[in-house]
């Protein structure tokens, strides 16, 4: 079950390649990362975002579709009308 979840949520990512997206991430210590960015690529494991230049110090950050399904990244894809929250469907 967990596969096909994994499954769900990196074909729910790939419409929006070349997209602006935010991210909230778990930084730990209950300290939360928000960094905004280009979703530049979609992979097997991993999906890979270009963050904005001004905002951070790094390029490029990914994160595996693990991480959306125990809810340690948020991402939140910005569209002209409106915004949509990529989640798991349980």
């Amino acid at each position: 079950m967990a596969k096909n979840a994994l499954l769900d949520i990196k074909r729910s990512l790939e419409p929006h390649v070349g997209q602006k997206i935010m991210l909230r991430a778990n930084g730990g210590r209950r300290k939360t990362i928000e960094r905004s960015g280009v979703l530049e690529e979609t992979y097997p494991s991993v999906f890979i975002v270009k963050l904005d230049q001004e905002q951070n110090a790094f390029k490029r950050v990914s994160y595996s579709y693990a991480d959306i399904l125990t809810e340690s990244v948020e991402v939140t894809v910005c569209q002209a009308d409106g915004e949509v929250r990529i989640a798991i469907h349980q």
